[in-house]
C-alpha cells in the first residue's frame, strides 16, 4: 500500500504538469512560478537544516570507529577508521562521500545450516547506490549547459565523454542508462526484500519513483518525442537571469518532467536526502578520535555539590558499625 501511494502520488503531479500547463497563464505558472517557489522552498529549507545541525551542541569526541585507537607508539592505529587527528578525518570523510565506504562495510547475515550464521559484503547494494549517485552526478553537472552561455569548457568535456558511444541522434548518454537501471535495482531490492518491505515508509518510495519518473520523462522528452531545445534553453536561460520569457513554445511533455523535477527539489530539504548536506556536519564522522591524548570537558556543565565518601561515613559511620558494615576510619 505505501508504494502503491507513492507511485500515485507521482503519477498525479507527472500528470498535473502534463496536462496543467495549457494556455499562456498555466505555462507562466508552471514554467516561472513554480521554478522559483521550488528554489526559494529548498534554499531556506537547505538553511534551516544546516543551521539546526550546527547548533546542536557536541562537547564530546563521538566518532564512530571500528579500528584500533592511537595510544601508544608500539600499537599501530587505524588511521582512517579511527583517525586521532585533521589529516585522517579528511581522508575518512573523502572515502565516505566519494566512494560509500561504510557501505562498502556493511555485512549482510545469512543463517545457514545447523544455526551457523554467514557474514558477507552487500555488494550488490554498494555498486547500485555508487552507480546511482555518479551517474546522478554526471547528469545534473550536464543540465548546467541550459543555464549557461557558453557552456563552460568541463560541462561540454563531461557531455562528451559520457556520449562516447555516439549511439542515434540525438547521441545516447550512458550516465541515463546507468542512472535508471540502478534506481530500478533499488527499488526492486527494497520491495523483493520483506524485512525491507516491512521498515520502509512512504518516503523511501517516493523518491526512488520520482527520480525514476524525472528519468524516464526527460528521456522521452529527448528521445522518443522530441523536445523543442532552443526553447528549453531560453526558458532556462531566463530563470537564471530572473528574466524568463513566456513559455508558449515548449511542448507539456517538457512541463510534467519539470513539475516533477521542481515539487522533488522543494521536497528534499524535508526528506532522507538531506544526507547530502548532513554527511559534513555528523559528528561520528568529522571529528578526530584523540580523547586519549586530550581531556575533553563539557563546556555546559555548572557546579553540583557532591557528597563525598567520606562525608558520606563520617555522617553514618554508627550506624554503618552497627549494620556491620566495614568502615575506612574507626
Amino acid at each position: 500500500m505505501r508504494f502503491l501511494a507513492s507511485l500515485a502520488a507521482v503519477g498525479i503531479l507527472f500528470l498535473v504538469g502534463l496536462f496543467g500547463a495549457t494556455g499562456s497563464v498555466a505555462a507562466a505558472i508552471f514554467g516561472v512560478l513554480v521554478p522559483y517557489l521550488a528554489a526559494a522552498v529548498f534554499l531556506g529549507g537547505l538553511s534551516w537544516r544546516v543551521l539546526k545541525w550546527a547548533r546542536a551542541p557536541v562537547p564530546f569526541r563521538i566518532p564512530t570507529t571500528c579500528g584500533q585507537q592511537r595510544s601508544l607508539a608500539w600499537i599501530r592505529p587505524a588511521k582512517l577508521d579511527n583517525p586521532s587527528g585533521m589529516l585522517g578525518v579528511l581522508g575518512r570523510m573523502a572515502l565516505e562521500i566519494l566512494f560509500f565506504r561504510s557501505l562498502l562495510r556493511n555485512t549482510k547475515a545469512t543463517r545457514l545450516g545447523g544455526g551457523n550464521l554467514l557474514f558477507r559484503t552487500s555488494l550488490g547494494l554498494w555498486l547500485a547506490a555508487l552507480a546511482f549517485h555518479w551517474s546522478l552526478l554526471a547528469v545534473l553537472v550536464r543540465h548546467l549547459r541550459f543555464f549557461t552561455n557558453p557552456v563552460p569548457r568541463a560541462v561540454t568535456l563531461l557531455a562528451a565523454a559520457d556520449g562516447f558511444l555516439e549511439v542515434g541522434l540525438p547521441v545516447f548518454y550512458l550516465s541515463s542508462c546507468v542512472l535508471l537501471a540502478a534506481l530500478a535495482y533499488l527499488l526492486a531490492r527494497r520491495l523483493a526484500g520483506p524485512q525491507l518491505r516491512y521498515i520502509s515508509l512512504p518516503d523511501d518510495y517516493f523518491l526512488p519513483l520520482a527520480l525514476l519518473g524525472i528519468g524516464v520523462s526527460g528521456f522521452c522528452a529527448r528521445h522518443v518525442v522530441g523536445t523543442d531545445l532552443a526553447a528549453v534553453k531560453e526558458l532556462t536561460l531566463g530563470l537564471a537571469g530572473f528574466r524568463p520569457p513566456l513559455p508558449t513554445t515548449v511542448g507539456p511533455l517538457f512541463f510534467g518532467h519539470f513539475f516533477l523535477a521542481c515539487v522533488l527539489l522543494a521536497y528534499l530539504p524535508f526528506s532522507k536526502v538531506m544526507h547530502l548536506a548532513g554527511a559534513l556536519l555528523s559528528p561520528t564522522r568529522n571529528l578526530a578520535n584523540n580523547s586519549r591524548r586530550v581531556r575533553h570537558v563539557n563546556p555546559w556543565d555548572y557546579p553540583v555539590k557532591v557528597h563525598s565518601y567520606g562525608e558520606y561515613e563520617d555522617e553514618l559511620r554508627g550506624k554503618m558499625k552497627e549494620a556491620g558494615i566495614p568502615v575506612e576510619r574507626q
